[in-house]
Order: C-alpha cells, then structure tokens, then sequence
C-alpha cells in the first residue's frame, strides 16, 4: 500500500515507522527540520524504540514537506497534527484537521482518510458534511509520550470509528505491522470511537488525580503515602500500576481532553466528571503551599518535562507550580537540557540555568516532578512526590 502520513509528531511518526515495515509511506510535515531529520534516521521526537528502528531496520519511509507529493498517490492517509482544546471560549481547534483535508481533497479525492488526531465528540460526522470526496473515519490513539511506538507495536486494542471494507483493511493493517499476536479491534460508530478517546484519557486523569488527593491527605497528617499506596494497590480490583504520585497530570492530552469532556457535560448531570478537571488545580495549589512554606528565596524548577524518556513539556503540570509560586514574588529559575539545546536564556522570566552545579548552589529549594540521580547528592533541596520513582 501506499500510505501518507501527515504530521510527524508522536502519533505521526510512530505510525509512519510502524506501517513502513510493510508499506510504502510518506511523512509529511511543514517543518522541515522534523522532515530531514527523518530523512536522515534521525528521531526528532523521544523515543527509544523509533530509534533503534531507525538504526536496525529496513523501513520504506520517507518525509516531504510538499502535500502534493504526500498525498498524490496515496491510498490511506492518517492525519495525526495537533488540535487543542480553548477553555476560555469553549472552542476545539480542529483547524490543522480541515487545512489537511482540503490539501487531501485537492490533490487526492479518492484517498481514505484516517483521523488519529484528537477531536470534539461528534466531529467526523460533522466533517465528513463538509468534505464530501474523501472516505474519513476516525481512529482513536492511546500512545504514552516516549513509548509511542511500543505502544503501536503492542497495542491494548485497535478501534475503527466505522465498519466499511476500508476501516476494517486499516485496522488489519495495523494489526499486522504490531508484535503483539492477539489484539481486540473493534468497529463502531465515529461519534462513539470519539468518546472512547475522551473517556479512556478523563479515566486515567481521575486516577492520576486519585492518588495525587491520597498522597496529599499523607503528607498533610506526616503518613507514608508509599505504604498506602502499595496496601490500597494489592486490591486486584485496583491493581499496583499508574498509581506514582506527582504534581497533577499535564502534557498533550489529559488536561485538553478532560476539559472537552466537562464541556460535554453542560446538559447532563455530573459531580466526577468536574471535579477531576479541578482536582488538578487543586493539587497545584496544595504543591505549591508546601514549598513556600520551607520560606525560599530562590526556587529551582528542575526538568520541565513530564517523565523521563519524554522531550515534552506542553502542559507539563510542573509550570502550574511555577506561575504560583512566583505570584508571590519568589525567584524560579530553571534546569531544563531542552532549553539549553534551544540556546534560550529564560522561559517565562525565569533565567535557565545551563550549568547543573551552579543551578544547585543557587537553589534554596529544587522542585522536582520526578527524581533523578542527577540531583541525589542535593536530596536535602529538593522537594518532589516521586514515591515509587516511576513515572
């Protein structure tokens, strides 16, 4: 087959490597440094595994940034750009979606076209009004940041926002692109694919919200949140995963797609739906109460990102922190290699401290989402609630 994909990010890109291996595919993207660096074996996103793919396999792919030339012959293409979430005027922007299906129809209106990007419940049915020429159907990805394209080897499931032939060759080619021997794939309406998608992510956020609340109660009466923590996990029915506590959840999905969710609920009733969107304000709240009262003149913020293995810091839950604590006219400074690569001085008026010593004898108190070696031998410093240090 031949297959376009357009965006190379972590949905993109770990679905271009993961369907090259059999098919013919073309990444497409405007930046072009993301599209030579593909070209040359290089990930330009965190992953090990595309990686080693990169390094030990013979993959047919290669990047464009010309849509024409992506889309001109192809039979499948995935759009897989962003979309975010506005809450101030309750709006999705799905604006990057309808930009790439008009290139599509332009330059190939007998493509099918997969929708992998997040969108707005009931968005296909929508689209598929205004652009008439292309087969859409949406098909949810459920990828964690750093393991995208494990996650696209070893897939939990494969859901088809629809059940014509071209949703159920799709899904058989995922299927047979992935290491994994036995994957539920199932097939339903577009609309309910979409809430799939919302729900799974607004479940996870609750849980990461959870646990987050229990160690909160922990620390606030000086109990062991890790002996809490593994009692309440040994309950099958709860399990000993995704229970690690932070500084509330953040990064390209969760936050986005629990307030899309709470939007959807303004006509129907709810409490649990609500309240995990300010659970997380909450959290940032109790966080950063706790490090001012160790009374700091300079906080050190170190690492921006979500969890180890990422380079991504949209959203991270880390800058909540940030913003709180220099309301109140305390100095935060940063750690943050990305930054240092991008040669910035400050983010946000924070300066970014490039030398990891200096950065520590400046600090009074290092805020740290998760811990680190690198950091050890400043533990007295540093104030985090990595507990299990996992992410």
């Amino acid at each position: 087959m031949n297959i376009a994909v357009a965006g190379i990010g972590y949905v993109g890109l770990s679905n271009a490597v993961l369907l090259s291996q059999f098919h013919n595919v073309i990444a497409y993207d405007i930046d072009i440094e993301k599209v030579d660096k593909v070209n040359n074996r290089i990930s330009p996103i965190e992953d090990n595994d595309i990686e080693v793919f990169f390094s030990e396999k013979s993959l047919s792919l290669k990047a464009v940034s010309d849509p024409v030339v992506a889309f001109n012959s192809a039979e499948f293409i995935i759009i897989a750009t962003p979309t975010d979430y506005n809450t101030d005027n309750n709006f999705f922007n799905t604006s990057s979606i309808e930009s790439v299906l008009q290139d599509i129809e332009n330059a190939n209106p007998s493509a099918t076209v997969i929708i992998k990007s997040t969108v707005p419940v009931g968005y296909t049915s929508s689209i598929r009004k205004i652009f008439l020429k292309n087969k859409i159907i949406f098909s949810p990805e459920f990828l964690r940041e750093g393991s995208a394209l494990y996650d696209n080897l070893y897939p939990s499931r494969i859901i088809m926002g629809d059940s014509c032939e071209e949703a159920k060759t799709f899904a058989q080619m995922l299927s047979e692109a992935s290491e994994k021997k036995e994957i539920d794939i199932l097939y339903m309406g577009s609309t309910e694919a979409e809430a799939v998608k919302l729900f799974s992510n607004t479940y996870l956020a609750m849980r990461v919200a959870y646990f987050n609340e229990l160690d909160s109660y922990a620390e606030l009466h000086n109990l062991n949140t890790k002996h809490i923590i593994e009692g309440v996990g040994l309950d099958p029915r709860i399990g000993s995963h995704y229970n690690n506590p932070s500084f509330g959840y953040g990064g390209y999905c969760l936050p986005k797609d629990t307030k899309q969710l709470r939007a959807n609920y303004q006509d129907v009733p709810n409490n649990l739906i609500g309240a995990i969107v300010a659970a997380n304000s909450t959290r940032k709240d109790f966080i950063s109460d706790q490090i001012l009262m160790r009374k700091p003149k300079v906080v050190g913020i170190y690492r921006l990102i979500m969890k180890a293995g990422s380079d991504n810091f949209r959203a991270s839950s880390i800058q909540g922190i940030m913003k709180r604590i220099k309301a109140k006219g305390i100095e935060v400074v940063v750690y943050e290699p990305v930054l240092i690569e991008q040669k910035q001085k400050h983010f946000f008026n924070s300066k970014v401290f490039e030398d990891l010593e200096r950065f520590k004898e400046t600090c009074d108190v290092i805020v740290a989402n998760r811990i680190t070696n690198e950091i050890s031998n400043v533990r007295k410093k540093v104030y985090t609630r990595d507990i299990f240090n996992s992410d």
